[in-house]
């Protein structure tokens, strides 16, 4: 029975959280709305920040779990993307709240993952100073987390995943012309 009240909490909260912004949003509502009493809700969470933490931490762990390999730079994206598009209005509420650095840390996290993931099965095998891969993955980290950073701040408005998979074809034709270039020198 735990469990299911637990669930009927995080549940209710993310609904309530589609709905309007972090901020308007109360123990008390969240209590009303699941049926409970207050004594349940701080049986299994301290406060509403915990609740948020936990639901963003419990999202990443499972998107982790969902995309054990990731095969392109822009699969990494769609990975990354999957946690914000997933709950799409929830997020924009949290990420324009007092929890925004919750959000931010995790997204981190997400990012990381997936290009350290994409970058560790491409040089797998090769001969690849660590060091280097490790820059490549930071690189790849930050330019993945600020590019949605960057979405968020816009309010989501425009195709993101589009706009990475045309950067990346954009990207491999400058290396390919930065290539021939060199050949011919």
């Amino acid at each position: 029975m735990p469990n299911f009240t637990r669930n009927a909490i995080i549940d209710t909260f993310i609904n309530l959280l589609d709905q309007r912004p972090l901020n308007k949003i109360t123990v008390k509502d969240v209590v009303e709305t699941c049926g409970i009493n207050r004594n349940s809700f701080y049986y299994h969470f301290q406060d509403l920040p915990a609740l948020l933490e936990e639901i963003i931490a419990g999202r990443v762990e499972a998107l982790i779990q969902a995309h054990p390999t990731v095969d392109s730079l822009e699969g990494c994206f769609d990975a990354a993307l999957e946690f914000v598009l997933d709950y799409r209005r929830a997020v924009l509420h949290i990420y324009n709240s007092l929890s925004r650095d919750v959000f931010e840390r995790h997204l981190m996290e997400v990012c990381h993952y997936v290009v350290k993931t994409y970058v560790e099965a491409d040089f797998s095998g090769r001969p690849v100073d660590e060091r280097d891969k490790e820059l490549i993955i930071r690189y790849h980290k930050c330019e993945c987390f600020g590019n949605i950073i960057d979405w968020l701040n816009s309010g989501m408005k425009d195709d993101i995943s589009a706009y990475f998979h045309r950067i990346y074809q954009l990207k491999r034709g400058w290396e390919g012309e930065i290539l021939r270039r060199d050949s011919k020198l």
